[in-house]
């Protein structure tokens, strides 16, 4: 019960990560409007691992998610 509840938190806060690194990369002048979603995932990790200024626990949130994941978790909505 503890864990599903964690995993739920886990799981708002890596949207909530995602969609300010979404957020960041259009300012920074990526064109968003005509990518894929396959391509905005791709370069969203990258970015994530390159550029972003993210703290431990950002990181810990997105290791491990793959493209696939960070398409899926993108399209959800609230």
């Amino acid at each position: 019960m503890l864990q599903d509840k964690n995993e739920d938190l886990d799981a708002a806060r890596t949207k909530k990560l995602l969609e300010r690194l979404v957020s960041e990369v259009s300012r920074s002048g990526f064109d968003l409007y005509y990518a894929s979603t396959s391509e905005i995932a791709t370069y969203l990790l990258q970015y994530a691992k390159t550029d972003a200024q993210l703290n431990q626990d950002e990181r810990a949130l997105l290791k491990g998610l793959s493209r696939r994941d960070v398409e899926v978790i993108l399209s959800i909505k609230d």
